[in-house]
């Protein structure tokens, strides 16, 4: 699989520490390095076998087992859903400083699936991550949305990916229904793109990301994907999509609120 995802284009892998029961990092390491070799490898630290943590401690000792792991040092090495230990987000981010200056990772940056849990733990001290990993496409809330902006313009973060743009399921009827293209430029549109195409075409745009992981089993899939990164969203279409999807924020907010109120008896 890995032989057919350079074939079509794919440079980088994007794994975690936990991933495949904690095993994940040694079966890459297993695959024919000729292989591997060609690939940058982008993986996770935060998730432990007791538990979620941010302790610099357990950040160091995971970034070592990562190295030993893969066989190499990571290329990108990512704090995974810090918001689930968000009060420890400061020191985690400084641990992860010391990880790369001790040459445990060529860069370093965040993954969150809900960054408005991190906004109030980051300030103008908070070091400035290398890489930014949001949740993308048109799945993704409101509420998601100007929260991962929001965390952008407060990290300023070199490179901002995107993760799950078809909201963790490419079979969900939604794609039938909805016609992704219909946010594409005219010249994207006229290529005819698959749906799911289309919808990671579009993911690059909302919020705009510079790379997008997506995971799949099937070659001939993933080749489709790749295309899809030659796709353009029509940014007066995705403007006006956001503006929809903030109203009916609005819209929802309100009758959320009017439903929790009482009629004077």
């Amino acid at each position: 699989m890995l032989k057919a995802a350079l074939d079509s284009g794919v440079t980088e892998i994007d794994t975690a520490f936990n991933y495949a029961g904690f095993k994940a990092h040694s079966l890459l390491a297993e695959i024919d390095s000729s292989v591997t070799r060609r690939l940058a490898i982008t993986t996770k630290v935060g998730f432990f076998a007791d538990r979620h943590g941010l302790a610099p401690e357990k950040l160091a000792a995971a970034a070592h087992q990562t190295a030993e792991g893969l066989g190499r040092v990571p290329e990108v090495l990512l704090l995974h859903n810090p918001e689930r230990s968000a009060p420890h987000l400061a020191a985690a981010c400084e641990a992860m400083v010391q990880l790369r200056e001790s040459g445990l990772c060529g860069s370093w940056g965040i993954s969150t699936w809900a960054p408005a849990a991190l906004l109030d733990y980051v300030d103008a001290a908070t070091p400035q991550p290398e890489v930014l990993m949001v949740r993308c496409g048109l799945t993704v809330s409101h509420r998601v949305l100007t929260a991962a902006e929001a965390l952008i313009d407060r990290l300023r973060p070199r490179e901002v990916r995107g993760m799950a743009p078809f909201g963790g399921n490419p079979s969900d009827p939604l794609w039938q229904t909805v016609d992704p293209a219909l946010f594409l430029t005219p010249a994207s549109r006229s290529v005819n793109p698959e749906r799911l195409q289309a919808a990671l075409g579009v993911a690059f745009a909302t919020p705009r990301v510079s790379a997008v992981a997506v995971g799949t089993s099937r070659a001939s899939h993933l080749a489709q994907l790749c295309e899809a990164s030659a796709l353009n969203a029509d940014p007066e279409t995705i403007a006006r999509y956001r503006t929809l999807l903030a109203e009916r924020h609005k819209l929802s907010a309100r009758t959320d609120s009017n439903a929790g109120k009482r009629l004077p008896s």
